[in-house]
């Protein structure tokens, strides 16, 4: 039987969420929609001013947005300092997918050696290894294999297909997406005169609490010791994380992202999409790359934003531009040729 559909007053919403109301607060929500979607049953929000001019014909229920763009509302408005935040947290009231329920399900393949908490979802085909740990609590989805030794703390959520290599831990609620890959070899490999011989990987992988790990994404195990995640860590879909790196707490990672080995980064520092960053460097606490950004040295001032990469432009004029940068250091060179004839 389909779940009845869950509604709130805006005045209940406001209490709950220590926002101001404007508008009738007896007003019944019963979801979420876009600013220029959503219909009078919906509650949507502001943050991005990019789309404040969808504000005056607005017609949801409901919009959260900061006091300065309360006078361009037409319709109910509940006044927030961070829309989005607010948004964030009012709309886990709205998420109705189903909870796994306990149980082991009859195809599932789990070592005798393994141990089981209370409480404990595992799906179907799933693997559980020798001696690994299953905390109180988490959920274990369909086709997803843990190698031997891991160790999952309560409340983890491991969603379909997901793949934890030999003696991965991690800490309490921590979420994994579908196809993630943690714990596999990193790219160790030595030349030997004419040909390639492995080095061998024999760190593990240590995530921390409340860490959530995007669809598709890979962080290997570290070659001496751990890579590391420490808490809070949000790394997006199709993102790798080389081996021995170490990322500090709170710091995020959007999608495509790539770090090259025992690269330390620290805490609460933010990648926009594609960014690259080089092995063996050290970034500051706080730092910021913007999108496209590729990051060759080290950088030692907490609180900086970097950048790198060429917005678009008409394949015309870029060509044109491209066919005068190959020329940049002929240049360069004919200017310092003429500043020391001139000193002479």
């Amino acid at each position: 039987m389909p779940e009845a559909i869950r509604q709130y007053s805006l005045s209940d919403l406001s209490k709950q969420f220590d926002l101001v109301l404007n508008g009738e607060g007896n007003h019944l929500v019963n979801g979420v929609g876009t600013l220029n979607a959503a219909t009078s049953s919906q509650i949507t929000f502001l943050a991005n001013p990019s789309y404040r001019k969808e504000l005056p014909t607005t017609r949801a229920g409901a919009v959260i947005l900061r006091e300065e763009d309360a006078g361009s509302c037409p319709v109910n408005h509940l006044v927030a300092a961070d829309p989005y935040l607010a948004y964030a947290r009012l709309a886990t009231l709205f998420d109705q997918r189903p909870s796994a329920p306990p149980g082991i399900h009859e195809t599932a393949v789990i070592s005798t050696s393994a141990r089981l908490g209370q409480n404990v979802s595992i799906a179907p085909h799933a693997v559980i290894g020798d001696n690994c740990v299953i905390g109180d609590s988490c959920t274990i989805g369909a086709g997803t294999v843990l190698y031997d030794a891991c160790h999952l703390d309560t409340g983890c959520h491991l969603h379909a297909n997901v793949t934890l290599g030999h003696g991965v831990k991690l800490g309490k609620r921590v979420v994994v997406h579908p196809g993630a890959v943690i714990g596999a070899d990193g790219f160790g490999i030595a030349f030997a005169a004419d040909h390639w011989e492995k080095v061998p990987q024999l760190g593990g992988v240590v995530i921390g609490d409340d860490c959530e790990i995007g669809c598709n994404s890979a962080i290997d195990r570290g070659t001496i010791g751990d890579t590391v995640l420490e808490e809070d860590v949000r790394i997006d879909n199709l993102c790798q994380i080389g081996h021995n790196v170490h990322i500090g707490a709170h710091s995020a990672l959007a999608g495509m992202t790539g770090v090259a080995g025992s690269t330390r980064i620290g805490r609460y520092c933010l990648f926009g999409g594609r960014t690259g960053i080089s092995g063996h460097l050290d970034i500051a606490d706080k730092t910021s790359f913007t999108a496209g950004t590729n990051a060759f040295r080290s950088v030692g001032e907490k609180g900086t934003t970097w950048s790198s990469q060429i917005p678009a432009q008409p394949v015309s004029e870029w060509q044109r531009n491209l066919a005068r940068l190959r020329k940049l250091d002929e240049l360069a060179r004919r200017v310092k040729a003429l500043e020391n004839k001139r000193e002479n």
